[in-house]
């Protein structure tokens, strides 16, 4: 089949696009036909993969072009003598147009590059900010959140490290989330967020604000980003904190730090120091990786990149206001009530939002002329 002969509304790069991919796709059915692939298990495997990934632009095209021609249809019949085949071409076209317009939407952002970290698990560092222990309790609160809306997508949760403060809150903890599509769904939480509420040791009823940083880096292998471990300086220490007698008597706790760009990774929760070392160089890897992104992000163009707004973590980028239980992200304007379903994991109203903005913000970019 020959794309340029469907859906006539779409720019030439585009069409050239799809036509690719179409014609990549018919390709790669033949190729399941081969006998020699066939008798490669591995191969199998790759070609079944990248075909299943693509046949879902494939299908969405086939159906704008089916819905095309119905429309195209309908349309010449408003020109028949006929009022009641006029009065059935209006009925088909009004339920026709948002069909075709929904799915142009999605083909579209089907065909927008794919974030490539955006199938990976992630680290989550959580840092307490200003605000002293209500700060610490806050990033306790926001720890909770997100385990708990770990728990709803049914993603796997394991503390890397932690540093708690005398008020039972974290001065920062460091987590894994390991699940599908961790990484695409968490990458918009980046930054500081805010809480205004009265703390319980509060006794005249005043309002605080206080704050907490969230980063979230994609965890990734030695195949995305080799460590030159000529660069790193290691220690081990004694860990404090709980382990009772064994934490006086083991220099179990690790310290990496990449002496290049100055980042420094500490991991003690666990008892066995190989076990600290495999958190800290998970941590350390992802960090590195995140670095090397963020190179490539300052690269392009303002309009397209990889986190809405500039990406930088120093941004306020939420707000949460317990007196008007109100939360607030504060890059795309948007407000919404209901904050201890939002603390408790609900999280998806926020996500969802700030991914259109950014998805929006692509398809603007991809649709404007080359200069």
């Amino acid at each position: 089949m020959d794309a340029r002969g469907g859906v006539a509304c779409y720019a030439s790069s585009m069409i050239e696009r799809i036509t690719e991919l179409v014609q990549h796709y018919e390709s790669l059915e033949k190729m399941l036909t081969d006998p020699e692939i066939l008798a490669d298990h591995n191969r199998i495997r790759e070609i079944s993969q990248e075909r299943s990934n693509l046949s879902v632009i494939v299908s969405k095209y086939h159906q704008l072009e089916e819905i095309e021609s119905a429309l195209n249809d309908a349309r010449g019949m408003l020109r028949d003598d006929d009022e009641e085949v006029q009065e059935f071409a209006r009925v088909e076209i009004e339920d026709l147009e948002p069909k075709y317009s929904q799915l142009e939407h999605e083909l579209k952002v089907s065909l927008l590059p794919k974030d490539p970290a955006d199938e990976k698990d992630v680290i989550v560092e959580i840092r307490a900010g200003a605000g002293g222990d209500e700060a610490g309790l806050f990033a306790h609160d926001l720890y909770r959140m997100y385990q708990r809306y770990a728990e709803r997508q049914r993603w796997q949760v394991e503390v890397i490290n932690t540093s708690a403060n005398d008020a039972g809150g974290f001065r920062e903890i460091t987590f894994e989330l390991n699940g599908s599509g961790a990484y695409s769904r968490l990458k918009y939480e980046s930054g500081v967020h805010r809480v205004q509420r009265v703390p319980e040791t509060e006794t005249q009823g005043r309002i605080h604000t206080s704050t907490a940083t969230v980063a979230v880096l994609a965890q990734v292998d030695d195949v995305d980003m080799e460590i030159n471990w000529d660069e790193v300086r290691i220690d081990t220490y004694r860990a404090g904190g709980a382990g009772g007698q064994h934490v006086n008597k083991t220099s179990s706790a690790v310290r990496f730090t990449h002496e290049p760009t100055g980042i420094v990774v500490t991991c003690q929760d666990e008892r066995s120091q190989l076990k600290n070392r495999a958190k800290a160089e998970t941590v350390l890897r992802a960090r590195l990786y995140e670095i090397e992104r963020d190179k490539i992000v300052a690269e392009q163009a303002d309009a397209r990149r990889s986190q809405v707004g500039s990406g930088d973590r120093s941004e306020k980028i939420r707000t949460y206001n317990y007196p008007q239980d109100r939360i607030t992200d504060h890059r795309i304007n948007l407000s919404t009530h209901g904050l201890p379903k939002i603390l408790d994991g609900e999280i998806d109203v926020l996500i969802d939002a700030v991914a259109s903005e950014e998805e929006a913000r692509a398809l603007m970019t991809a649709d404007s002329p080359a200069k």
